[in-house]
């Protein structure tokens, strides 16, 4: 079963940045770009690096351990070390609140 959860409020992820998010045990990342707020995996999936503390280029995120990046919107590769995709969730806005359907 999928669920639409709150995960955070707009303003706590400036544009171009992302913050981390922990739900039910896992560990997400929640991305504030040009076009809109994203949510992949939270960890790379190179060495389970903590994607938030990584910078945000554009729709891309740089992994901070060994620069591997990923386009934030497909949670696909773009450079390696990765070579394993991220997982990616449904994001809406409502009322100023992001919320993630996991």
């Amino acid at each position: 079963m999928t669920n639409w959860v709150y995960a955070c409020d707009c303003s706590d992820v400036d544009e171009e940045d992302l913050i981390g998010w922990d739900y039910n045990g896992q560990t997400y990342a929640i991305y504030h770009i040009r076009s809109g707020f994203f949510c992949t995996d939270g960890l790379c999936t190179h060495e389970a690096q903590l994607l938030e503390m990584g910078l945000v280029i554009g729709d891309t995120i740089e992994c901070p351990l060994h620069q591997g990046r990923f386009n934030i919107i497909s949670g696909k590769v773009i450079s390696p070390p990765p070579c394993v995709d991220l997982n990616t969730y449904p994001t809406k806005v409502e009322n100023g609140k992001v919320y993630v359907k996991v």
